[in-house]
């Protein structure tokens, strides 16, 4: 029998209410400038800047001690810092400057076409050990605890391996450490980015990073979006409709999206090591990743080690980061299982107050 419960009438009720709900979404984007969507606002002061390399430390919020040793958040070159930052209410940095931690952060700035041939040993053996040297002195501390988010975990994993001796603690957070750890994962959902990248010839890498110098930012943001390809047709029609008369949610959304689109070209002669050393090779795990002319040994990473990871990430599954623990040279080694997915570690209230509560407390037993 037709359904007499959707009749001409209910379907013309629901295109009206479609049709108001558009419009006053279209209204309130209208009233958003590029500016108000702001995303890394909280304050910071420039410590150093190294051709496109800054080093920054935030403001202490008033009527807050500092109670712990220099951190430096380290992102990587695919994305930006401003993960941690993205909005007020949901901040990592905000939420670890509530609670005193002494904060840094390194921001790789806009690689262009004349930085092709930097590689990862010029951006850890040289841009991030000059951050870590002059952290030290303007603090007075022997050693800095380095806090790496995705690929700038991999950085800072790298970078603890050959310079133990200016590193306090490692924390890492979303970190891939053994790229063909994603066959060990259940879930058939995860590794898309890691069977991609695999199943890529390293000829077809060569190629495309020849025909560019780098790698390109777009290229980046592309493959990111088709792993995830039903949620962004969604996300742009029926999300956004769902946000219409709540201009807070529609300000986070928004703030995200620009994160999103925000995508730094990888210079060249580090996007062949990432893609071709780590990921198709897994070099680091297997023991053969060299820098410098010397073989990376995780076994000198012998200082504290926090590593975060989330149960449903699918660009990092949770063994590609989970593998680091049988591979440290330190006994004090924890882990800090998160549900939720990549990027929730940052954005979601939730986890927001857990991983903020965690590390200070981490830090606090180390001090």
């Amino acid at each position: 029998m037709p359904d007499q419960t959707h009749g001409p009438e209910q379907t013309w009720r629901e295109a009206l209410e479609f049709g108001a709900r558009f419009a006053q979404s279209a209204e309130a984007l209208g009233r958003i400038r590029d500016e108000d969507v702001d995303v890394g606002a909280t304050p910071k002061t420039e410590i150093i800047r190294i051709e496109k390399v800054t080093l920054s430390r935030y403001t202490p919020l008033e009527g807050v001690e500092v109670q712990t040793g220099p951190v430096l958040i380290v992102y990587g070159l695919v994305g930006r810092y401003t993960m941690a930052d993205l909005q007020e209410d949901r901040s990592l940095v905000r939420n670890l400057l509530g609670r005193g931690v002494d904060l840094y952060v390194v921001e790789w700035g806009n690689p262009t076409l004349a930085d092709q041939f930097l590689s990862l040993e010029d951006y850890i053996d040289w841009f991030l050990d000059d951050c870590v040297d002059r952290i030290r002195k303007e603090a007075g501390v022997e050693k800095v605890t380095l806090l790496g988010i995705c690929e700038g975990g991999t950085f800072s994993t790298l970078y603890a391996a050959r310079h133990a001796e200016k590193v306090k603690n490692l924390i890492l957070t979303i970190t891939p450490i053994d790229f063909h750890a994603d066959t060990d994962d259940p879930d058939v959902t995860h590794g898309f980015l890691n069977v991609w990248t695999r199943n890529l010839e390293t000829r077809d890498i060569e190629r495309l990073i020849d025909a560019f110098g780098n790698l390109p930012g777009e290229i980046l943001a592309s493959v990111f979006q088709m792993l995830t390809p039903v949620r962004n047709l969604t996300k742009y029609n029926v999300d956004l409709l769902d946000l219409a008369g709540d201009d807070k949610k529609l300000m986070n959304f928004l703030r995200m999206e620009k994160w999103l689109a925000d995508r730094p070209h990888h210079p060249g002669a580090a996007a062949r090591q990432w893609l071709i050393d780590l990921y198709k090779e897994n070099r680091l795990v297997k023991g053969t990743f060299e820098m410098g002319g010397e073989v990376v040994d995780l076994k000198r990473l012998t200082m504290p080690v926090l590593n975060v990871f989330a149960l449903q990430d699918h660009i990092i599954p949770p063994p590609c980061a989970k593998a680091l623990g049988p591979l440290v040279g330190t006994d004090d080694y924890t882990e800090l299982p998160l549900p939720g997915g990549h990027v929730g570690v940052y954005v979601s209230s939730k986890s927001q107050g857990i991983v903020g509560k965690t590390v200070f407390d981490w830090l606090i037993e180390r001090q």
